[in-house]
């Protein structure tokens, strides 16, 4: 089964060598990539230009998409389903929620919605994205990867100073105020909006399988593991984790991956996105994976009352509503 993918934030550590896995290997897919900023300025975007150029017959574009814009995220859903329809592009067969945000070295940052910035692009703009799009998937079905990190369960990264929740206020995790631990509470808002991101998951999964139409549709959430040479850690992060990347993480990956084998490159993450992807790797399954491997998630993630709250809350900040989403019995 050919069809498109969407791939989120693809000019990230991840996201390029994925491309060009995908390009490589199911060169007949059609890979939409959506990037912040398109044009080359962007040593990033640059890099993917020159990563798809390698391939002269795929079929490719590159996409503007701003995820710290809600009204951008839900023009953009309906551009595309415009365009399957049209039959300019094949239907959906995959999407990767890839884009990231995190904050761990100054206040916390607000999108033009007025949310805190961490929440929204990882989470709210992505919820928003694959139930708008859920509609423009072929009838075979296909897959949607979502993200999560280790952050999620409590005690499992070192940089957890504050343990994870979904709060009862669930509005609070829209807001945010500036803290003397920056590196704290931002990771804070960052392993949170992974939590919200994995029971949601678990929450689309279970409505899919209710829908008879979209029950073909799949969702799978991967931590993908400890990615040592990603741009992450020298993005809005303080300078000593910039150093441990550099002198410790990077030349020391072989011996520490010996003591946790998820410490690994991101190219080699990028490669089991795209098996997910296109449903080669666990065809037809869904649920949360370490890496490749079938783990259990944290206690909290499994409170399937909790999910169906986060699922609720997730689409009204996402602004969906019965008439803009295929699920719409769900909603």
């Amino acid at each position: 089964m050919a069809g498109t993918i969407i791939v989120t934030g693809a000019n990230g550590s991840l996201a390029i060598p994925a491309v060009r896995h995908l390009l490589a290997t199911y060169p007949d897919y059609t890979a939409v990539l959506t990037v912040r900023k398109t044009e080359d300025t962007d040593p990033n975007t640059k890099r993917l230009r020159e990563t798809i150029a390698k391939f002269p017959k795929a079929q490719t574009s590159i996409r503007q998409l701003d995820l710290a814009n809600l009204s951008a995220v839900h023009d953009f859903a309906s551009a595309i389903a415009a365009e399957i329809t049209d039959k300019k592009l094949p239907p959906l067969a995959g999407i990767v929620c890839n884009a990231y945000y995190w904050n761990l070295n100054s206040d916390p940052e607000f999108t033009a919605d007025g949310v805190e910035t961490t929440i929204q692009v990882n989470h709210i703009s992505h919820v928003a994205l694959v139930l708008r799009l859920l509609g423009s998937f072929g009838p075979e079905g296909g897959r949607v990867v979502l993200l999560t990190s280790d952050g999620h369960f409590s005690g499992k990264n070192g940089l957890q100073k504050i343990p994870p929740g979904i709060p009862d206020d669930m509005d609070s995790m829209l807001k945010a105020t500036p803290a003397a631990d920056k590196l704290g509470t931002g990771f804070h808002r960052y392993a949170n909006s992974k939590l919200a991101v994995l029971m949601w998951g678990y929450a689309l999964n279970k409505h899919l399988e209710k829908d008879e139409s979209l029950k073909n549709i799949t969702a799978i959430i991967i931590d993908p593991g400890s990615l040592t040479d990603s741009r992450a850690l020298r993005t809005n992060t303080p300078a000593f984790l910039q150093y441990v990347q550099r002198f410790v993480l990077q030349p020391l990956r072989p011996v520490l991956k010996l003591k946790d084998p998820t410490m690994r490159t991101a190219a080699e993450a990028g490669v089991d996105v795209i098996e997910l992807a296109v449903n080669k790797a666990y065809p037809g399954e869904r649920g949360y994976l370490k890496l490749l491997k079938r783990e259990p998630s944290s206690p909290d993630s499994l409170k399937e009352d909790q999910q169906e709250k986060v699922w609720t809350k997730s689409a009204e900040w996402a602004k969906i509503t019965k008439e803009n989403t295929a699920l719409a019995g769900s909603i």
